[in-house]
């Protein structure tokens, strides 16, 4: 199988960490390809995925298989790791939905670094939706993370992961371990498992001209 891939992209790291806990790394090539929102799209990717978007999964048989999400089940599926996706309804959708929680996040905080890089042009409004939203989905991780740390390790936490991973890389000093304490244990928890520690993400310094990698974080806030 093949892969496009970035260090960069917590959308890859989530596809990574399946592939390390399936134990399958060895049988996927790594295409290195940068994708860029606010830039054309890379002809490379392009040719397997019409989003242009990564991560994308050519599959033995041909077939390419994108986003992030299709890509962990259809390798969870293949690999027989079924406790990463429980088949139980109960389990099986607490999982889905702290995926869909965590992803959502994962693009705001995306999109939220592309609207601040516009500087001057950027919009308030924007940028004011984007950090309410933040606030909310750390508010309801903050406050089911004790739920995390009972709960079995699988495709939920692995996303939730990456989307905290992300809140690192980009915003390293926004505060919201000290505001999220059990969020933040939970979290330094997780971290040191080995499929989650060898794909942290890493700066390649690949990327379009006037990053915006070193604009100011945010301050987080509590409230109440």
């Amino acid at each position: 199988m093949k892969l496009h891939w970035s260090p960069r992209s917590p959308f890859v790291r989530k596809v990574s960490i399946v592939l390390e806990e399936c134990g399958m790394m060895d049988q996927v090539e790594r295409l290195h390809s940068v994708a860029v929102f606010a830039a054309p799209p890379n002809p490379e990717i392009l040719t397997d995925n019409p989003l242009g978007k990564i991560p994308v999964l050519i599959t033995d048989d041909g077939q390419t298989l994108f986003d992030s999400r299709v890509i962990c089940e259809y390798l969870i599926g293949l690999s027989g790791h079924t406790d990463l996706l429980p088949t139980e309804p109960t389990s099986r959708i607490k999982h889905l939905r702290w995926q869909a929680l965590a992803d959502g996040l994962t693009d705001i905080l995306l999109l939220w670094r592309t609207e601040r890089g516009r500087g001057a042009h950027a919009d308030p409004v924007i940028l004011n939706s984007f950090e309410t939203k933040t606030r909310a989905a750390l508010a309801v991780l903050e406050n089911e993370s004790a739920e995390l740390k009972q709960t079995d390790f699988g495709l939920g936490h692995i996303a939730t992961v990456c989307a905290l991973g992300q809140l690192e890389f980009r915003y390293g000093d926004c505060g919201w371990k000290a505001a999220l304490p059990g969020l933040a244990a939970w979290y330094a928890t997780v971290s040191t498992r080995p499929s989650v520690a060898v794909t942290a993400i890493v700066d390649d310094g690949e990327g379009p001209a006037g990053s915006v990698d070193a604009f100011p974080s945010f301050t987080y806030r509590t409230t109440g």
